[in-house]
């Protein structure tokens, strides 16, 4: 079945929101605290909502949710990365909900199309970016364990960033200080949390960069596949 989609800014955004919001959902019942169960359920539903409005601005949000192929998403290959130990989970949290409180304030402060959605979720995505930099720096500038942890999980992601600064059609913000205000901010919780900023390229082939043409890394088919499942096996059926 062929999906069709609209805006292909709301597409792009939309399912940044909605498979961050899978992986982040994949931790209930697994948090290492009760409280961390409670909290991360909150920012994926959070984000799952975002995810709702957005797609719907592109179409049908069930049938781009749960029909379309893995090369027909356009999110970006960071929010697809397995949540690893609980440390990936924070740097890649940092990483994004740093970026999208910059874009969603941006937006929000115009008069676009997004602009309604972006005032709203932009005080949600403060909470999840102050969620992500308190675990920085308790992990980073606690044990030796959590600061190697935290170190190891900043520098594995870190190749993934770069991609988010590729300017997305019909999003008209100024991505290369948006960058700046990004790299300005994560350095400062970095060094705060006693870790060093990441020295590699934050962009490269392919498998670091095409996230918004629907080239996706080897896990994102097995979560996908996952997340569709229900869906595929019951056409149709109504709760």
């Amino acid at each position: 079945m062929t999906v069709t989609a609209g805006s292909p800014a709301a597409l792009a955004l939309g399912d940044d929101a909605l498979v961050l919001s899978h992986r982040l959902g994949e931790w209930a019942g697994r948090a290492p605290v009760l409280e961390e169960d409670v909290a991360l359920a909150n920012i994926a539903l959070d984000l799952l909502g975002q995810a709702r409005v957005l797609l719907s601005m592109a179409g049908d949000e069930d049938e781009l949710a749960y029909l379309r192929e893995e090369r027909a998403f356009r999110n970006l290959q960071l929010v697809e990365q397995p949540n690893g130990d609980f440390a990936h989970t924070i740097a890649r949290q940092l990483y994004f909900s740093t970026y999208q409180r910059l874009l969603y304030a941006e937006l929000a402060a115009g008069d676009g199309e997004f602009a309604p959605l972006a005032a709203k979720a932009v005080k949600e995505v403060a909470y999840h970016q102050d969620h992500a930099e308190h675990w920085t720096l308790r992990l980073g500038d606690g044990t030796a364990e959590s600061h190697e942890r935290m170190r190891r999980a900043c520098e594995a992601l870190w190749r993934y960033t770069g991609e988010m600064f590729q300017p997305v059609e019909g999003v008209d913000v100024d991505w290369p200080a948006l960058q700046g205000h990004w790299l300005a901010s994560v350095s400062a919780v970095l060094r705060r949390a006693t870790l060093d900023t990441p020295e590699g390229p934050r962009t490269g082939a392919w498998s670091a960069g095409a996230g918004r043409q629907g080239l996706h890394t080897e896990p994102f088919g097995r979560m996908l596949a996952e997340m569709q499942h229900l869906h595929r096996s019951h056409p149709g059926a109504s709760w």
